[in-house]
């Protein structure tokens, strides 16, 4: 099969998952990369990143039109990631891939695993701009270590530690995702990469317009099956990683 058609199938299924889950690109974009289209480590992950910004604008501007996005929280999120992810993305060029492979499937399990617990309680809404601040720090410093949009901690996040409902958590990482997204590339600019550009432009285009389906699909969908079926997309992309990492 030839890399374009591996390109728009995989920026298609990235797209649906940005769209419909409010994260998951970056996660399935970076073993896409690698595994289908042969980037290096490297590129892939800073190539993941270009794509996953362009997808996440365009998915936001639908979550938006609906109402599915609490610009505070997100932007409090967002601004207190964007120092941590420079430095942390700073830090990770001296680090084995191998590391950052283990250490990226543990996090995303674990996220996934918080994610299928039974919530305590119902959602009420309301924002500690302390916790706002704490949990968007944390995801930019694993944004800018891993490599990645950070919606995959990012919608958890939002639901357990922030209380709010999944569809608003799904919108709001978004916002996230791109502010992160564009602190990481910043970060990683002038290092002189060679990316294939031939290759992620039709896979950034097919990750848009999955992005348009993806959205509408998470109108049909109950929150608690949307936020069940993201746990379990990410605990098979992890346990695939952990092996291929260890083996």
């Amino acid at each position: 099969m030839s890399a374009l058609i591996l390109a728009l199938v995989a920026g298609a299924v990235i797209g649906l998952a940005l769209g419909g889950l409010g994260g998951g690109g970056s996660v399935l974009a970076v073993p896409a990369l690698i595994y289908l289209l042969h980037f290096t480590p490297a590129q892939a992950t800073t190539a993941s990143l270009v794509i996953v910004t362009l997808t996440s604008v365009t998915a936001l501007v639908g979550h938006a039109r609906d109402g599915n996005v609490a610009w505070r929280t997100g932007l409090l999120f967002a601004a207190a990631g964007i120092v941590p992810a420079m430095l942390a993305g700073a830090a990770a060029d001296h680090l084995p891939q191998s590391t950052l492979t283990v250490a990226f499937a543990v996090i995303a399990a674990l996220a996934a695993l918080r994610m299928l617990r039974p919530a305590r309680s119902e959602p009420s809404g309301t924002v500690d701009p302390g916790k706002a601040g704490a949990a968007g720090a944390g995801l930019g410093a694993v944004t800018g270590f891993l490599g990645v949009g950070g919606g995959f901690l990012a919608v958890p996040a939002l639901v357990s530690v922030l209380s709010l409902p999944m569809r608003r958590a799904v919108g709001s990482s978004l916002l996230v995702i791109t502010i992160n997204s564009l602190a990481a590339l910043v970060a990683r600019a002038g290092t002189g990469m060679h990316l294939d550009w031939a290759v992620i432009a039709p896979f950034t285009a097919a990750a848009i317009l999955g992005a348009w389906d993806g959205k509408r699909l998470s109108k049909k969908i109950k929150g608690h099956t949307l936020q069940r079926l993201f746990a379990y997309v990410l605990l098979a992309v992890a346990a695939f990683m952990l092996v291929d990492a260890i083996a």
